[in-house]
């Protein structure tokens, strides 16, 4: 059973988070030749203030 773990940062709607999930099954079943129903995705959503770039962070940048 493959399972992907995806850090984002926050800020996606339901219907992006779907479709990455989706996307990123169907890749994983091509890829390995693993049934769909096996695999197994998981978000993990950072909040824009717990995400540095260059010491700063994202929420600073405008990210």
């Amino acid at each position: 059973m493959p399972i992907v773990h995806i850090t984002l940062l926050e800020g996606r709607d339901d219907e992006k988070k779907a479709a990455l999930i989706r996307e990123v099954t169907d890749a994983v079943h091509r890829a390995i030749g693993a049934p769909a129903e096996s695999v197994r995705v998981v978000l993990h959503e950072v909040k824009k203030t717990e995400f540095g770039i260059g010491g700063k962070s994202a929420a600073e940048l405008g990210r």
